[in-house]
């Protein structure tokens, strides 16, 4: 990052550089970009494999804590999770391979999330985990609230990782 009187300037993604620390090209297809008031958890949110989206996710304003949830079923860390803090100041990205769920909850007035996806929306292959399932137990700071957390319709209603194992939707670990 480079900072002066102005503010500041950073490179937030460099594909050469990614594919050679990860070992992975990812070919962009699509970029979204979302805007949350504090307490909105969004997420629990992955793709049917094949094809998937991977995500490769950053905070441009405000601050997040990213969540990445391994829904893959017969793996060994099927139903573990990761947390990392997305923020202004920082300004860490986070990866997420296909296969794998994804939420954030933001915790500041507002915060601004990019993600660079590499397959495009499909509402067919999109499915959610209900990111408050206590059998996953997501250290989401919800302490930190004046009130409930805020979740769309869509997400309130997502079955839990039990109900979705169960149904046959979660990608394999195979795939």
């Amino acid at each position: 990052m480079y900072d002066d009187e102005r503010g500041s300037f950073l490179e937030a993604f460099r594909g050469e550089e990614f594919a050679a620390d990860l070992g992975y090209q990812l070919r962009v297809a699509q970029v979204n970009c979302s805007v949350s008031r504090r307490g909105v958890i969004r997420g629990i949110h992955y793709a049917d494999v094949p094809p998937g989206q991977a995500k490769y996710v950053t905070c441009a304003a405000g601050a997040v804590l990213d969540v990445v949830v391994d829904l893959r079923a017969g793996s060994p860390g099927l139903g573990k999770w990761e947390s990392v803090r997305l923020d202004d100041t920082s300004r860490k990205a986070v990866f997420i391979a296909e296969g794998l769920g994804h939420g954030f909850m933001a915790l500041t007035e507002q915060a601004t999330v990019l993600y660079l996806c590499s397959t495009p929306y499909a509402p067919g292959r999109e499915h959610g985990v209900h990111p408050l399932d206590p059998a996953l137990g997501i250290g989401w700071p919800l302490h930190e609230l004046d009130g409930p957390p805020v979740l769309s319709d869509k997400d309130a209603a997502a079955p839990t990782l039990e109900q979705a194992l169960q149904a046959g939707r979660l990608p394999r670990y195979e795939d």
